[in-house]
């Protein structure tokens, strides 16, 4: 597989850094017997004692213990730490408290408190937060655009259960660890397949804002007692916030430096080129769909920001800016010739569209193509099948496009290939 040197640079700072595992659901009867169980762990460690004559719980001669047992952690009586400071990201937040917790809160999806291994569950939690009880280890994850998020903190193994099948992935380790029974598919996110839940024993699903078209299976799901967390990661406008994400799930897991670092390095290897001034060239991102018309994204979408992030101009420009979940829009071949012709470079996403192998294979979905600017000049490109699960490599896809106006050898960009 082809990694970037911002990738490689990530993976050498999580290799560098001591990983902390860490997630229980909202369960009433799991908070119970976790509290239960921390409960048992004191009660021994009181009959113990130190072992060195001045025993901490020594009884005195009534037979009452000399130190009371620490009463039940309140959720009112949490005390404050302080907030992660986001540079990008508008789509979420997250809050630290004294011993370890950690409240997140997701817009439009709920909040989700992480409490630490060795911690007790609060009391009086309001309704509307969901527990996550660290480790979190069989993680089902149907979210796709998470899958990359969680490679990149090296927490992979902590997914056991997806909702995309082995022929789904495009990135190598999870189709791998599909393969290899690591990682078992449980079925699509609208229909999950409750007893695999069940009997793998799984502590979080993580879902995508598709699952809101399927509120049943949520519900079924919670009532199962896997708490779930619906993340909004595609809603994020900037692809830095995109990427920023990570942060969110280190947190949630206990694995925040590397996440931090993760991000930083990414971030920090941008910075060259986005202070770099625009060349002015124009750009056109599209697929050609079935019916024979033309998805173009709106200027408001991540991609044009990325285009814009590497230098370039982004055609066509006519649409508003794009609503949340309404990132791109369709309109006629005709209609594309007319504002896209003379782009400087296009660019045909294969995301959703078959892989072009070569520039014939394109020009053959219209003959409008034959007479762009850019087909006639050679400067045709498309994009990798794994560029949109890849979410930590929107920055290598940034440095791509910026290699592409500069007219670099395409040996050394990772995820844009050029049409001949």
């Amino acid at each position: 597989m082809k990694y970037s040197r911002i990738r490689l640079f990530c993976a050498a700072l999580i290799l560098g850094i001591n990983a902390v595992s860490a997630g229980c659901g909202r369960n009433e009867q799991d908070v119970r017997n976790r509290n239960a169980e921390m409960s048992g762990r004191e009660t021994a460690a009181q009959s113990r004692g130190t072992g060195d004559g001045s025993d901490a719980f020594r009884t005195g001669s009534g037979g009452e213990s000399a130190k009371d047992a620490a009463p039940p952690v309140q959720w009112a009586d949490l005390k404050h730490s302080g907030s992660m400071e986001l540079l990008y990201a508008d789509q979420f937040s997250v809050d630290y408290y004294e011993n370890g917790y950690v409240l997140a809160e997701i817009l439009d999806s709920g909040r989700y408190l992480a409490v630490p291994e060795e911690e007790a569950v609060p009391e009086g939690i309001p309704e509307d937060v969901t527990v996550l009880c660290r480790p979190l280890s069989h993680i089902y994850l149907a979210a796709t655009s998470a899958m990359d998020l969680m490679r990149s903190l090296d927490a992979m193994d902590q997914i056991t259960l997806s909702g995309t099948d082995a022929s789904g992935w495009y990135i190598s380790e999870a189709r791998a660890a599909m393969e290899e029974g690591r990682m078992l598919y449980a079925g699509k996110y609208s229909a999950p397949d409750y007893e695999r839940l069940v009997e793998n024993g799984c502590d979080l699903a993580v879902e995508s804002t598709m699952i809101y078209h399927a509120p049943e299976v949520k519900e079924q799901l919670e009532r199962l007692g896997i708490p779930v967390l619906v993340e909004r990661s595609s809603y994020e406008s900037h692809p830095l916030g995109r990427m920023e994400w990570i942060r969110l799930y280190g947190a949630l897991l206990g694995r925040e430096e590397q996440a931090k670092a993760c991000f930083t390095a990414c971030a920090d290897a941008l910075k060259p080129v986005m202070d770099q001034p625009s060349s002015g060239k124009t750009v056109a991102f599209f697929y050609i769909a079935a019916d024979g018309s033309v998805n173009v994204r709106k200027p408001g979408d991540y991609v044009v920001k990325m285009i814009e992030m590497a230098g370039g101009r982004y055609i066509p420009a006519a649409f508003g800016e794009g609503e949340h979940g309404l990132s791109s829009e369709s309109m006629q071949m005709e209609a594309f010739y007319e504002s896209a012709r003379d782009a400087d470079y296009i660019i045909y996403n294969s995301a959703i569209d078959k892989e072009p192998g070569s520039l014939e294979e394109l020009l053959k979905k219209s003959g409008l193509l034959a007479d762009f600017r850019a087909v006639r000049e050679g400067h045709v490109w498309c994009t990798g099948k794994n560029m949109f699960q890849e979410s930590m490599g929107l920055g290598d896809v940034i440095l791509d496009i910026h290699r592409m106006l500069g007219g670099a050898d395409p040996q050394e960009m990772t995820y844009l290939y050029p049409l001949e």
